[in-house]
């Protein structure tokens, strides 16, 4: 009996004297089933990789980073997920989640709970727009893709057709959810503030199984530049019925999404996507002076998951990730107060990450940094043509 409360009395002493090194758990709230899985998981990826990345050395204050994966399949079970990884599995804030819907029906979750949320991937204004508390974007937004958009036009597409950009017939056609609404707002609201003239703006939804009358109507209106913001199915769509159609507009300009994704190319032919521009997140053919960081990424993606990275959503939500965990290790705890204070104190200068823009919140907790680029099929391959200091190939006009 005395040897057993030896025991027990050196055994309490040791378990008081030692480090308590335990698990940390982070949810990770992607759609990774349904229609917009293929992206959904690309971007799951970039978080996962930043947790590799953290964990390898040393994780955050000495624990380990697990990931407990939520699937944002639909609205409904966004919410749903985001309060059993709360209530249940007990995760100190949400990664996520790459459609703007599902992050702002979950994050209505997580602030009501006051868990942070670190949205790495959703454009559409009201994610930041709603002042909440504990949601912090890291990523560029749709304001950052409708100006651009514009902006690559008139500055570098429309002279490059030898046009006066006042005399082409534009066109904005967009996915009808929050995504594809602010993205096409901005364009729009830009193009007009440059004296453009916009014949056609036109929603639908994600989901359509056929776009040909609002090829034909496009065609009707002797739209000359299509802007387009779309997911991957819907980008496919367009394209297939835009080229069995006959209808060759002088310029498609994507808005990420699926203009972004090799697989798009490969389904409609790297022949009908050839000279279809694209303005999104950083892609992997770019000038590697202004992304450092980023052939570290690549290898790392392709050690783990055989293959190269299907898009740059991958890569963005990696920076993102890599960034707010940094920032937690540097911080004081898990509470969600010193996590919201840790990433509060970020400051990350411009030219210093992978993607190339830096981290600083601001407004609305907003990453103020957070740029675009523009990009350009040719050969096969999605290259950045746009601005210059990240170029890696000039623009190529007609086919």
């Amino acid at each position: 009996m005395k040897l057993t409360k030896f025991l027990m009395g050196a055994a309490m002493g040791l378990a008081l004297a030692s480090p308590a090194f335990a698990d940390v758990k982070f949810g990770s709230l992607y759609p990774i089933s349904g229609p917009l899985a293929l992206l959904g998981e690309e971007s799951a990826r970039g978080l996962e990789l930043a947790v590799d990345e953290v964990n390898a050395a040393g994780g955050i204050k000495g624990e380990k980073i697990v990931l407990e994966r939520g699937d944002a399949v639909d609205n409904n079970q966004a919410t749903g997920e985001a309060r059993r990884l709360i209530s249940l599995v007990g995760v100190k804030a949400i990664f996520g989640t790459y459609s703007s819907a599902r992050v702002i029906a979950a994050s209505q979750v997580s602030e009501l709970a006051g868990v942070p949320y670190f949205e790495l991937g959703a454009v559409a204004d009201e994610v930041t727009g709603r002042g909440l508390t504990y949601l912090f974007r890291t990523n560029p937004t749709a304001a950052n893709m409708g100006k651009d958009s514009i902006e690559m036009l008139a500055n570098a597409i429309a002279p490059g057709l030898g046009k006066d950009p006042k005399d082409l017939k534009i066109g904005i056609i967009y996915e009808d959810s929050s995504y594809g609404t602010s993205v096409a707002g901005h364009q729009d609201a830009n193009a007009k503030a440059n004296g453009l003239n916009v014949v056609l703006k036109s929603g639908y939804p994600a989901n359509t199984v056929d776009m040909s009358s609002l090829v034909l109507e496009l065609r009707e209106k002797g739209v000359d530049v299509v802007l387009q913001t779309s997911y991957q199915n819907d980008s496919v769509l367009f394209l297939q019925q835009s080229n069995e159609a006959g209808y060759k507009p002088l310029a498609i300009i994507g808005g990420g999404g699926g203009y972004s994704m090799q697989p798009t190319a490969d389904a409609v032919g790297h022949d009908v996507i050839e000279g279809v521009y694209d303005v999104d997140f950083t892609q992997f053919e770019v000038n590697h002076d202004a992304t450092p960081g980023l052939d570290k990424f690549v290898e790392a993606y392709k050690a783990k998951y055989g293959t190269d990275p299907r898009s740059g959503h991958s890569l963005n939500n990696y920076v993102g990730a890599k960034v707010v965990l940094e920032a937690l290790n540097a911080g004081e705890g898990f509470e969600p107060d010193q996590i919201v204070a840790a990433v509060k104190a970020i400051d990350v200068a411009d030219g210093t990450t992978a993607a190339g823009y830096g981290v600083k919140f601001g407004e609305n907790n907003q990453n103020e940094r957070a740029s675009m680029m523009g990009m350009q099929w040719q050969d096969g391959k999605l290259v950045t043509v746009y601005p210059e200091s990240a170029a890696v190939t000039d623009m190529r006009f007609g086919k």
